[in-house]
């Protein structure tokens, strides 16, 4: 019986013309191929190929119905069609004329009784539509169901689809249709009207998610559905068709990446009523620029209400943080006979030293004109303070008592009590210290305040502002001291405690103080240390006494705590991590923050060789002064450089920073070349090499706020 079948097949073998009929149709934006496959025929999907012998004419990639899943002999696993099959072939690129072409056709198939015919070519002649567009259309069938690859990938029109809608007169939503395990990159999308009539803005991103791609290692994408809204600009109130360029690119999970692609959507701009007009943009003023206004022109009680407050909220920023424990480890080493009113008395005499300080100090460098923060972070008084935490954590753990010598305590008789008059005098100093050494962030307040003395020679103003600014950055530590005073311990063993945790908190200012001369590594031993011994006195290899207290209980989980964090401190130093906020960060395996790439400068002479450069690019310029004792610089590079969105504005901005730790003469020359006072200072420059004047950044600022401020000084 097999013989005769085998048999009855071989006399009835069809030639390939005879079993594969084609027929190529031209219907707008595509080429259709419709087959009809006889039966007990199949083509295999894979062994397709459709191109066109003409110039200026661009194909896509054919989109195909749900296939049957054939294991072949030959191939292996295949997609097969058999009977009616439609394939439609998107036409991405034409000339504007009609045009006939001559589509060539490469297929392959198969029998079910066994034959297999060699790879066939076909030819066929088409006149392509008039109105076929550059763009290609949804397809009839249903999304996300034809892949054409060889590991399943969808044809890039399926995989992204993108479409357009007016929003209002000057403004368009992009909607993306993203296919489940497809992503599209954020930093690849680029938007353009040609013809130069309409200009698009900054467009606004929804938040991405950040992958380590195979293409482009750490970045951020888009999956499943996304709106993009794109700005317009536009001349004419009139209703107007315009045709958006979108630029764009995306990848397969795990698979494949596509190439960059463009697509071209028309979309109809209503007419624009008189409430649609956009007015023309206030330019922003920065607010060094309003704060000096102020100093410069406002009245003397207006003057020192808003500098108290910028002071109080400059308290809350993490130059000022390190002052609590300094001012909480000062009144915790007063011992037992500690009140409510002395910790205010001393609180307050720690925040004035830090006042009259900043007045006097500020003053007199504001007059001279330079800078005053980078003036005081040289190796000798960094030394120097380091060295004075070191001693005050000695005198916490119990190794001497601090007070004043006993000569100069009987010359100040005025104040009555001699001991309390020489803490209140040491208290004073080291807040004199901390606004000078610990406090190194140059916020707009005190830049204003400077500005005003050194271009007015205003020193009474000026220094006012200061102290205004002072007193305010004071407020919380004199609720935080005078609340340490009514809340500690007046005596027992919970009071050498607690001592013991100032100690360690001074450890950690010296540590912190120190890091700025030494490398990072060191740095980082030097914390794990710390907070390894920290532990270790608090409990963290100890038993709990009964009966367990709840305050034991929290000793305890604090000591196990800082335990473990000294010991990822210890495993990061030796995976090479340098960021102790992030120790673990060579070896968890989280996804590696991208920073933003600068260009380093030290000299004037370098800018102006960058300044020349970006004028020849025709591109704006941004200068960064950044130094390693400066935390605003930092939280800068951490929490506003790394965004993806501030990274996108700037990729077509040439980016110099000047690193300024030194504070040698050529970084105290580039300074003054700008009239700056200290980092962190950015300074923008248009596309003539100009600086924009009044859009200096100065002090931390956040991604959102940094994104605005880039909105105007970019355009």
């Amino acid at each position: 019986m097999l013989f005769s079948q085998l048999a009855l097949a071989v006399t009835d073998v069809k030639r390939a013309n005879e079993v594969f009929l084609y027929e190529v149709s031209a219907e707008q934006d595509r080429l259709v191929v419709d087959w009809e496959i006889a039966d007990g025929y199949y083509l295999y999907r894979d062994k397709m190929a459709y191109t066109v012998d003409a110039p200026g004419v661009v194909l896509g990639e054919p989109a195909y119905p749900q296939g049957e899943v054939h294991s072949d002999e030959f191939f292996g696993e295949q997609i097969i069609f058999r009977g009616d099959l439609r394939v439609s072939i998107p036409i991405l690129e034409q000339p504007q004329v009609i045009t006939p072409v001559t589509v060539n056709i490469r297929s392959q198939g198969c029998a079910d009784f066994g034959l297999c015919y060699p790879p066939q070519d076909w030819q066929a002649d088409v006149v392509l539509n008039e109105s076929t567009t550059m763009f290609p259309i949804p397809f009839e069938m249903g999304p996300f169901q034809t892949p054409t690859t060889q590991d399943g990938a969808l044809p890039v029109t399926q995989a992204f689809r993108g479409s357009v809608r007016a929003a209002d007169a000057f403004t368009v939503l992009v909607d993306w249709k993203i296919a489940p395990g497809y992503y599209l990159y954020r930093n690849s999308f680029g938007f353009s009207v040609p013809g130069g009539e309409v200009q698009v803005g900054q467009p606004i991103y929804p938040q991405g998610v950040i992958v380590d791609d195979i293409e482009f290692g750490e970045t951020e994408v888009y999956f499943d559905d996304i709106t993009i809204r794109v700005p317009l600009s536009r001349g004419t109130r009139d209703a107007q068709f315009i045709e958006l360029q979108i630029d764009y690119q995306g990848c397969k999970k795990d698979s494949i990446c596509y190439p960059p692609e463009k697509l071209l959507l028309p979309v109809d701009l209503p007419v624009a009523s008189a409430d649609d007009v956009v007015p023309e943009r206030a330019v922003p003023v920065s607010e060094q620029a309003r704060l000096t206004g102020i100093v410069a022109d406002a009245s003397i009680g207006t003057l020192m209400l808003i500098f108290l407050g910028a002071g109080l909220l400059l308290s809350f920023t993490p130059c000022c943080l390190p002052m609590v424990p300094i001012l909480s480890g000062i009144i915790a080493g007063q011992g037992d006979n500690v009140g409510t009113a002395r910790a205010f008395w001393l609180s307050l005499s720690y925040v004035l030293g830090m006042a009259f300080t900043y007045t006097i100090a500020g003053a007199v460098f504001g007059a001279a004109g330079t800078q005053i923060q980078a003036a005081l972070q040289t190796p000798v008084v960094i030394g120097g303070v380091t060295i004075l935490f070191i001693g005050l954590a000695a005198a916490m753990f119990g190794a001497y008592e601090l007070q004043m010598p006993a000569a100069i305590q009987t010359r100040l008789t005025s104040i009555g009590n001699n001991q309390k008059a020489g803490s209140f005098i040491g208290t004073a100093i080291m807040g004199a210290i901390s606004a000078l050494v610990v406090s190194t962030c140059v916020a707009p307040p005190l830049v204003a305040a400077l500005t005003v003395i050194a271009q007015t020679g205003d020193m009474t103003r000026g220094a006012l502002a200061l102290f205004a600014m002072a007193m305010g950055m004071g407020v919380p530590l004199l609720i935080i001291g005078t609340s340490a005073g009514k809340l500690l311990p007046k005596a027992g063993p919970w009071m050498n405690t607690i001592k013991a945790a100032f100690g360690f908190m001074m450890l950690a200012l010296a540590v912190w103080m120190v890091s700025r001369l030494i490398p990072s590594g060191i740095t980082m031993g030097l914390y794990a240390a710390v907070a390894i011994a920290a532990a270790i006195r608090f409990g963290a290899f100890s038993s709990l006494p009964k009966p367990v207290a709840t305050t034991g209980i929290i000793g305890k989980a604090i000591a196990i705590l800082l335990l473990i964090y000294g010991g990822a401190l210890t495993v990061g130093l030796i995976s090479g991590a340098t960021n102790p906020l992030q120790p673990l960060e060579r070896i968890s395996g989280a996804p590696k923050v991208k920073h933003l790439e600068f260009e380093y400068i030290k000299s004037v002479d370098d800018f102006e060789a960058a300044r020349q450069r970006a004028v020849s690019e025709g591109v704006p310029l941004m200068l960064d002064f950044y130094a390693d004792w400066c935390v605003s610089c930092k939280e800068m590079e951490y929490y506003t450089f790394t965004d993806g969105r501030i990274q996108d504005a700037l990729k077509n901005a040439v980016l110099i920073q000047a690193d300024v730790t030194a504070n040698d003469d050529i970084d105290k020359a580039l300074l003054a070349r700008f009239g700056i006072f200290g980092p962190p200072t950015i300074v923008f420059f248009n596309r003539e090499g100009t600086e924009i004047e009044g859009q200096r950044v100065i002090g931390f600022m956040t991604a959102d706020d940094f994104l605005t401020h880039l909105d105007y000084v970019l355009r």
